[in-house]
């Protein structure tokens, strides 16, 4: 399937390849090249088409299909949405630049729940979307702006341009008034985590997680401390493994390793991470330590493989889909207002709870010998 009238794309100074290729594609099917309905070229049909690498016509396509301009079929390929035309008008007019911070992988689960929440607001409003990462441009033509579990200093250097697009932040705190958030309450699953294992009468109760570097970390380290100290818990800090990033360095895994070969090792340990749960299965493995008959765990996130391992993984699920798709909403609202007379509606804060799935890595602590 050629690429029929469309020409070589420069690069412009100061201005990713891949937008220069979004438009020129968008502009195709504004003029009737391609219309609703119709399957687009391949990604290396662009790309030699174009001139441009297959990274950049890929990351074109993609950012088209997060707009909800082009649709993919599984199996079948990616096609110009059906009803583009009728929700251009709206898509023009409320245009949101999503943005990753540095250290963001959309393949992730949590940010890949997140965005998949977005996208099918963004679909189900018109809204278009475009993606970008902290210390990009947010250009003129984005009305608004959604963060994506940011860091505190890309909030302060964002909060520090005189003009700026209201924002929103999901998936983390802002850290200020200016921003509102809305995130997961990780306090309350801290606490949620640690009631669980006291019902189930662990008293000795070790922590894995991100010890400062982003406000979901903190809080759960917060919440944890708290939900050990109001049910008079002993909380020692050599329990305590604060990592400083959401993997482990050799340091943090040799410490994780010394906590599950000590003789006061816990008898249940909450993992702030998924990341860090995957750790703890495999720890315990080396050690020769059975999951749950001699070491508890509770984790969190629900990413498909946590029910298949061995054994199933019982978890703090945070609502990742919903809060994205009600943040997208919230934010498209607001944004929104101008069109609609005497409605003000203001940006507000929200926290959504998590969910508890028991499952098998959880159990009453074996009997003191």
């Amino acid at each position: 399937m050629p690429v029929a009238k469309l020409k070589t794309v420069k690069p412009q100074p100061g201005r990713p390849l891949y937008e220069s290729v979004k438009e020129a594609l968008r502009g195709a099917i504004d003029a009737g090249v391609f219309v609703p309905g119709q399957q687009m070229p391949s990604t290396k049909q662009i790309s030699e088409e174009l001139g441009v690498s297959l990274v950049t016509a890929h990351r074109a396509l993609q950012e088209l299909v997060y707009s909800g301009i082009l649709e993919r079929a599984q199996g079948r390929g990616t096609f110009v949405h059906e009803r583009y035309f009728e929700r251009k008008t709206i898509a023009a007019a409320v245009r949101v630049g999503l943005v990753f911070h540095r250290e963001a992988s959309l393949a992730d689960y949590y940010h890949g729940q997140i965005l998949g929440g977005v996208h099918r607001a963004a679909s189900e409003l018109g809204m278009d979307l475009v993606i970008l990462r902290f210390g990009e441009d947010v250009r003129n033509e984005c009305n608004g702006v959604l963060m994506v579990n940011p860091f505190q200093e890309d909030v302060d250097a964002y909060t520090s341009r005189q003009a700026r697009p209201p924002a929103l932040a999901v998936g983390a705190q802002s850290g200020t008034q200016l921003i509102p958030s809305y995130d997961v309450d990780n306090v309350n699953l801290a606490e949620e985590a640690v009631a669980h294992l006291v019902r189930l009468g662990h008293q000795r109760i070790g922590y894995i997680g991100g010890g400062y570097y982003s406000s979901n970390s903190r809080d759960r380290l917060a919440g944890f401390e708290q939900a050990c100290k109001n049910r008079g818990l002993s909380c020692p800090n050599e329990l305590k493994i604060k990592c400083n990033s959401w993997k482990l360095t050799d340091a943090e895994r040799e410490h994780l390793a010394q906590v599950l070969a000590s003789p006061e090792r816990p008898t249940a340990i909450f993992a702030a991470g998924y990341q860090y749960s995957l750790e703890v299965y495999s720890a315990a493995s080396k050690d020769g330590i059975r999951v749950p008959d001699e070491l508890s765990l509770i984790g969190t996130d629900d990413p498909p493989s946590a029910a298949h391992m061995s054994p199933p993984m019982t978890v703090l699920a945070p609502p990742l889909t919903h809060m994205g798709h009600e943040a997208a909403t919230a934010l498209f609202e607001h944004l929104n207002q101008e069109n609609t007379p005497g409605v003000h509606k203001p940006l507000l804060s929200r926290k959504f709870p998590p969910q508890l799935l028991v499952r098998a890595s959880a159990a009453a602590p074996a009997p003191t010998k």
